[in-house]
């Protein structure tokens, strides 16, 4: 299996809140885009919340997040895969994105989200778990950022494999995200 890379993020220097998948699926991949498998609910919640049309070209679907001030990006900077699945990922060929000079660029983002519990474990075991040991070079500048708490919360994946959840019931939980950005005055609902 080739190795897979994921993009650069969609942000801007005011970001305030960051979202985080794992890795983009094989339809995205191709496509050159966050969440293109029409199957994926991302952009269908995002545009609810945000009042946008979802169904926007992509351009200004990713200007939108931007105007609300939320950055785009995945945990993993490259790992092996067949397919789209993230049970598919070989956790032995992951390299983490380097969210050490992510944030050091981003200093207003206070919340990160994760697209599923994928994107929140491979973010705990790359990113929290080797703080303190310095074993990442990814990460090894993250500890010593301005001080300023990063809230983290994990939202169900929007992928179409969450077929458990409805999409009423991942929109309500999707809600989360609008919390901090209504105390910027960016209130999109």
């Amino acid at each position: 299996m080739p190795s897979i890379q994921s993009f650069q993020p969609i942000s801007s220097q005011n970001a305030k809140v960051l979202i985080l998948g794992s890795m983009p699926g094989s339809i995205s991949l191709i496509a050159r885009q966050y969440y293109a498998n029409p199957q994926n609910a991302f952009w269908r919640i995002i545009a609810e919340l945000l009042g946008f049309d979802f169904s926007a070209p992509y351009a200004e679907r990713v200007a939108a997040l931007k105007s609300a001030r939320i950055a785009l990006w995945d945990v993993l900077q490259s790992c092996t895969r067949e397919g789209s699945l993230d049970a598919r990922i070989a956790r032995d060929t992951e390299v983490v994105n380097d969210f050490g000079a992510f944030f050091e660029t981003h200093k207003h983002i206070t919340h990160v989200f994760f697209n599923g519990a994928t994107a929140e474990a491979c973010f705990k075991r790359h990113v929290i778990n080797n703080i303190s040991n310095n074993t990442n070079k990814n990460v090894s500048n993250f500890a010593n950022l301005a001080p300023r708490p990063l809230h983290y919360c994990r939202l169900p994946s929007t992928s179409p494999a969450n077929a458990a959840m409805s999409l009423a019931d991942k929109y309500q939980a999707w809600q989360k995200i609008i919390a901090p950005l209504s105390l910027l005055g960016i209130d999109k609902r």
